[in-house]
């Protein structure tokens, strides 16, 4: 097979001198087309190749589709087409031959093998097909189907790719043959220095074939075998097994069973003995052993193994794992390689968990930047804030049922849900907060009700189904920087929104007017009041906002997670914890809070990923114990604000 496909390389590219066309080799070969065998098809195949005649691909691809045809009267070939009439027909030259009658034409059906030899054979003509897209394909089926017979069309092929692009996974495909294909060692421990740490599945996928081992027993020198490991029966090997593995290589018998060889001692009794053994005798173990030993000699039951035979066979032979790879040079490159590329790898799955914990933390701290407001600042316990989280959610999903375009509906919902979130927030602390100011116990146990409340109207107007919220296309896919490490490009812009917001918040409160009256009113109210602020106002605007940057943030989760009535339970938990890990009343101590939780949640699920119920459990319990030694958070306040 591999002289065919040599003969086939060595005409696709000018080295044979035959100009035969298409149809007279059709005409040479018409047997062996009409009766195709896997042994008569090669040279039909190295002829056509030969030919230079671009009808030769096309003879090819119909004789494997079969429509391919020989009318009857004249045993011409033909490319066969379906039509009202019966076939329309194409002759071996591209021209339009007419129709005929189905019974006038022999459809040519080659067998599953036959197809087969075929289509490797087309692979070869397409890389130099003039179609990009053809030799595309091409490449494709020879990476999905790596075989020895492609490597050296493809490595001619290189050279007359005019496509940059093509070419460099020619180039890159060629590599991936010769390290596993090549005759030549030395090309191929090359090869596989050429790739160095390279992450790419299809490197791994090429040098795993070559530590690949079998188990192999041998009597005697094994030097000339490639040895990943010797194997000891007992300890690394168990002792049945390596038994086996000498009956399979049929270097002993099969083994005898007690069951089996207690039937033929007592189908053999004579005079008392069996054998020489006398049946008194037969209850020691060793002395059956030595009868049916007797019996075999005899030749009176068949050869079988017994214990003591087992384990004479066992210590007379070595057992080693050995590599499907002969040459030793190669395996000690491709282990080499496959070292540093799993150095690599582990260096990337830490990059890629960091990008996890980070694109969680966003998601946090953007869930409780509202709640840093509400809670941190004025220390009002809101177990309705993750109903906020929601209504700005479903506020998305309403204004994308009306405004057209992805894009379009986001920069509408953002303001519009800020909006109506503000607004129930103000209606909140107008109507209940400001009633329960340094009352924590009631404030939890009213906003906790109204939390229930407002889910239920939610269900009630929405239903429990999940509501779709579709991010834009130009958040589709990812960022992708190897096979290993990647980030979604909606994770990218939810921790590009959090951003924005801490620079928002900082900004509002650093240097506003507005910041300057929340920070008085917070740390001292009476002494703001006397200054001519409004402590209520402020509370209720403080209040506003926080609930207003809920909803945002809503839109934003809701672009990733189910909207459902349930959405704020998922992160009112997390958003506590960020707050109060961080440090209460402390924006950086929110960012703190947010990148230790996410980033401890993602270490947790990656130990234990088949749980992800219980790596929340034992992040809140590390929490617990982190907030027993230091009940500040990660950022205290310091000063007048840290006493009240």
């Amino acid at each position: 097979m591999r002289a065919l496909f040599l003969a086939v390389l060595l005409a696709c590219f000018g080295l044979q001198t035959h100009a035969d066309t298409v149809a007279q080799i059709a005409n040479a070969h018409a047997a062996d087309l009409a009766k195709p065998s896997r042994q008569t098809i090669g040279p039909v195949i190295a002829d056509l190749a030969a030919s230079g005649d671009p009808m030769a691909a096309k003879l090819l691809e119909a004789w494997g589709n079969k429509a391919l045809g020989q009318r009857k009267s004249d045993k011409a070939f033909f490319v066969l087409a379906p039509d009202a009439a019966g076939y329309a027909l194409t002759d071996l030259t591209g021209a339009d031959a007419g129709t005929a009658p189905k019974a006038e034409i022999t459809e040519l059906k080659p067998n599953a093998g036959v197809r087969g030899l075929i289509a490797s054979a087309l692979v070869q003509f397409t890389l130099s097909d003039p179609d990009p897209q053809r030799r595309a394909q091409a490449l494709d089926s020879i990476a999905q189907d790596p075989k020895a017979e492609s490597l050296a069309p493809l490595r001619a092929s290189v050279q007359t790719e005019t496509d940059p692009q093509l070419k460099a996974q020619k180039q890159r495909l060629e590599r991936l043959l010769i390290l596993r294909f090549d005759p030549d060692p030395a090309a191929r421990v090359a090869a596989i220095a050429s790739f160095g740490a390279d992450l790419g599945l299809d490197l791994r996928g090429a040098l795993n074939p070559l530590l690949a081992t079998t188990l192999v027993a041998s009597a005697g020198d094994a030097s000339q075998l490639n040895i990943a490991r010797t194997l000891h029966p007992g300890h690394d090997l168990a002792a049945a097994d390596a038994y086996d593995l000498l009956v399979t290589a049929g270097a002993a018998p099969a083994r005898l069973t007690h069951e089996a060889q207690k039937k033929a001692l007592a189908a053999h009794i004579v005079d008392g003995k069996v054998g020489t053994v006398p049946v008194a005798d037969l209850t020691d173990q060793s002395a059956r052993d030595r009868a049916y030993t007797d019996l075999e000699a005899a030749g009176t039951v068949p050869t079988a193994a017994t214990d003591d035979e087992v384990a004479a066979a066992i210590a007379a032979h070595q057992f080693y794992e050995v590599y499907a790879e002969p040459n030793r040079s190669v395996t000690t490159a491709a282990q080499a390689a496959l070292a540093k590329i799993s150095l690599a790898v582990g260096a990337m799955q830490v990059a890629d968990l960091t990008l996890d914990g980070l694109s969680l933390a966003a998601i946090y701290f953007l869930a409780a930047i509202g709640l840093a407001i509400t809670f941190g600042v004025m220390g009002v316990i809101n177990m309705a804030h993750g109903e906020f989280i929601t209504m700005g959610a479903y506020t998305g999903y309403v204004v994308q049922q009306i405004v057209p375009g992805y894009t379009a509906s986001l920069v509408v919902a953002f303001p519009l849900a800020f909006a109506l979130t503000f607004a129930a927030g103000v209606a909140l602390e107008r109507l209940v907060i400001r009633h329960l100011y340094k009352r924590p116990l009631e404030t939890l146990l009213a906003t906790f009700g109204i939390s229930i409340a407002l889910q239920q109207l939610f269900k009630n107007i929405f239903g429990t189904q999940a509501r779709p919220l579709t991010s834009p296309p130009w958040l589709d896919g990812a960022l992708t920087f190897n096979d290993v490490l990647s980030i979604s490009y909606i994770r990218i812009a939810i921790f590009a929104l959090a951003l924005m917001f801490l620079a928002f918040f900082l900004y509002l409160m650093k240097r506003t007017r507005l910041g300057l009256e929340v920070r008085a009113v917070t740390q001292n109210p009476a002494m703001a009041a006397s200054m001519g602020i409004n402590p209520d106002r402020i509370n209720m605007l403080t209040f506003g906002l926080g609930s207003g940057i809920a909803g945002i943030a809503g839109v934003a989760i809701g672009l990733f997670a189910k909207v459902t009535s349930e959405l704020g339970t998922d992160y009112i938990v997390q958003s506590f914890m960020t707050v109060v890990v961080g440090g209460v009343g402390n924006i950086w101590g929110a960012l703190a809070g947010a990148t230790m939780i996410g980033g401890l949640q993602k270490a947790i699920e990656w130990l234990n990923p088949s749980n992800t119920l219980a790596a929340q459990t034992y992040m809140i319990l590390f929490i617990i114990l982190f907030i027993q030694f230091r009940p500040r958070g990660i950022i205290a306040l310091k000063g007048r604000a840290a006493g009240d």
